[in-house]
């Protein structure tokens, strides 16, 4: 029986006329599916992500036997990822390792035995690639749907728990400076019994790394069923939460030794977060501009005074 593999809703993969610049969008699309693949496909995206050069280098067949699974199931893989077939998932691989940087180095994770001055070094490589990565996986058109949303006017609720807490909390900071009243919860009982009585036009908000945490999960599910928009940042586009929302926003982040998934999505998830704001800003230009003054006067008022 055939396995199918699931395409990639809300996210910017290359196709065969952009696989000069498909190597870190690809990276990133791929570490995001893999929760979610087939088993099958799972250890053909596994094998992409760790050696891309290698993959780049093997034809179909023995690709086919380094996964252990079909050939069918590598093109389908490969229509997953948004290429026409595998040659062409092989030119995007083959650009992506011609950029990616010595493993012995920077990529390599942080050891026990590693020095401040590695630490700083890997730690930075990482933060600028999740940077650079999360450009290539958020999609324009579903970040201009949320901010529609946001500028809507109706209630707006923002969810995260643990590390996606302190996202959420960002968030809500940054609208309450530009006059957007909006409440962050970072529990699942506060969230819950706000879901519930939102309607249209009222927007709920989840972040989450893994778009699978049950505190997040049930109050976005009954935001929706109450009528709201829902809008959902995470690095897994086909997570249970990436489903539930009207709006996908992708983050990417790369998960070392002493920085588990949470931790290591969180600057990709305040990228997203600020891409957010400024459009948000941008389409409320002169209330925003002018609660931004206001705001920014009374706390030197503050310091001053």
């Amino acid at each position: 029986m055939h396995e199918k593999v699931p395409a990639v809703p809300g996210t910017r993969t290359a196709n065969a006329t952009g696989a000069s610049d498909a190597g870190d969008a690809l990276s990133a699309t791929v570490r995001g599916l893999l929760p979610s693949l087939t088993p099958a496909a799972a250890r053909i995206a596994s094998l992409i992500v760790e050696d891309p050069a290698q993959v780049a280098r093997s034809t179909i067949s023995e690709l086919s036997a380094l996964a252990g699974t079909s050939e069918s199931s590598i093109v389908r893989t490969a229509r997953a990822l948004g290429f026409t077939g595998y040659p062409e998932l092989r030119l995007a691989l083959a650009a992506s390792a011609a950029r990616q940087a010595p493993r012995s180095t920077l990529t390599s994770g942080i050891t026990p035995d590693d020095s401040a001055a590695e630490v700083i070094a890997k730690l930075v490589h990482t933060e600028s690639q999740a940077v650079l990565e999360t450009a290539t996986q958020l999609d324009p058109e579903q970040l201009e749907g949320a901010v529609r949303a946001v500028c809507g006017g109706g209630q707006l609720h923002i969810a995260g728990v643990g590390a996606s807490g302190l996202v959420a909390q960002d968030l809500q900071q940054k609208l309450a400076r530009i006059g957007r009243p909006c409440h962050a919860h970072g529990d699942s009982q506060s969230a819950l019994t706000s879901a519930v009585l939102l309607g249209e036009g009222d927007v709920f908000l989840a972040v989450s790394h893994s778009g699978e945490s049950r505190d997040v999960l049930e109050p976005l599910r009954r935001a929706a069923a109450e009528g709201a928009t829902t809008v959902v940042i995470t690095n897994h586009p086909l997570s249970a939460a990436a489903r539930l929302a009207d709006f996908v926003l992708v983050s990417a982040g790369r998960e070392t030794t002493f920085r588990p998934g949470a931790m290591a999505s969180r600057i990709s998830q305040l990228v997203v977060v600020d891409c957010l704001f400024v459009c948000v800003a941008q389409r409320t230009f002169d209330t925003s501009s002018r609660a931004l003054r206001v705001t920014h006067q009374a706390l030197e008022s503050d310091r001053t005074g």
